[in-house]
Order: C-alpha cells, then structure tokens, then sequence
C-alpha cells in the first residue's frame, strides 16, 4: 500500500469514528432528554393522584359505620367540613356519638381548588354507597333515608357553590365548583323520585324534638 493510500485510509478511520462518537453522544443526550420529561412529568401529576377525598382518619369512620344511613352521615359532615373551610366559618361539631366511635383528627388543609376536589369526591363515594346497597337490597328501608339525607345537604351545597361561583374567576376553582355542582345536581334529581317519608320515618324526626321538649319541662320543674 503506497503512503499516501495509507494516510487517507487512517483519515478514513478517524472520521468513522469520530462519526460513530457523535452517534453515541446524540444518542445518549436524546435518552436522557426522555428520562428527564419523563421524571417531571411524573412529578407533576403525582400530586393530584395521591391526594384522597377523605382524610385517614375520616376514612377510619366510615369504615367503622356499616349501616347506610350512618355512613351518609360521615359523609355530609366530611363535607361540611371543608365548606367550613374554604367559606372561613366554625368547623362542625365533630363530638363521638357513641363512646368508641374514632375520632375526627384535624380539620382538612387544602386550596380551595382541593377541597372542592375532595368535596365531589366524597358526593361521588356517597353515591356509589348508595348504589351498592340498593343493588343487594332495593326493598331496604335505609335507602330512602339516606337519600333524604345526602339530598338535604345537596341542596345546601347548590347554594353555597353559587355564591363561590361569584367569588372567583380562577378556570381551575369554577372547573372544581361545576364537579361538585354536577354531583350534588344527580343526588337532587334522584332525591325528587322519592316517595312520601313514610310513618316510621316521620316518627323518627319528631322524636328528637320532643324528646328536646320535654327535657326543657324537667329543666324548668326543677329550678
């Protein structure tokens, strides 16, 4: 092989592999450009996941409560909470109705856009309560009960949502007012096919009330 064929057969060489080199690093750059989008990407929506609708220790109290219409309870005071929260007024009484019921915990933290968040959540589980226990008994006299229940509350949520609706012109809080808008919305029109309360029903809600009254008469024969 004559000299100069050997020079341009190295140059040859050293140009490939340069070439090669080149490959391998844009390569190299273009995985770890994928990894890092991945990894933000990851991060940014692993927040809005991890996030539950109930905090653990509401979670415990439903759990605790296997009649429906206790359950719905846990559920409307979950809610009332965070009302309470995002409209800067007293938190809900959170006493025990029974000596080893669990305790509440602390009030839920969040923006605003979370606790409306958790807010249709916890209608949205409300509602599937329901569901499920209609499916294994629709004939179950706690059916009708609940519903009232949660109807009742939906109705107060309606109009506190229009009012928040006034207060902001943030597109992420009024998405999250329109969620729980939507849910409450379902439970009222559910709630309107509801037959009449029926005796027991009634019964139950005057029992209170005049067990209230004669209390007060004790109260005053005494003093």
């Amino acid at each position: 092989m004559r000299t100069s064929e050997v020079f341009n057969h190295v140059a040859t060489v050293k140009l490939a592999s340069r070439s090669d080199r080149g490959r391998r690093a844009f390569a190299f750059l273009f995985k770890t450009a994928i990894v890092f989008s991945i990894l933000l990407l990851v991060t940014a929506v692993a927040p809005a996941q991890t996030r539950d609708h109930l905090t653990d220790a509401e979670t415990d109290l439903v759990r605790y409560y296997q009649e429906l219409d206790k359950r719905i309870d846990i559920f409307i005071k979950a809610a009332d909470r965070r009302f309470a929260v995002i409209n800067g007024t007293a938190q809900p009484s959170t006493k025990k109705a029974v000596k080893d019921e669990p305790d509440w915990g602390d009030a839920p933290k969040g923006t605003r856009v979370e606790l409306l968040g958790d807010i249709a959540g916890i209608l949205d589980e409300a509602i599937t309560n329901i569901d499920d226990v209609s499916r294994r008994d629709e004939k179950s006299p706690l059916l009708s009960r609940s519903l009232r229940k949660l109807t009742a509350a939906s109705s107060r949520y309606l109009t506190q949502l229009e009012v928040l609706k006034t207060q902001t012109k943030n597109d992420d809080e009024l998405a999250a007012i329109e969620r729980v808008a939507d849910n409450a919305s379902q439970i009222m029109e559910a709630g309107k096919k509801l037959p009449a309360p029926s005796a027991d029903e009634e019964k139950k809600k005057k029992k209170p009330k005049e067990q209230s009254a004669k209390g007060k008469e004790q109260r005053v024969k005494t003093a």
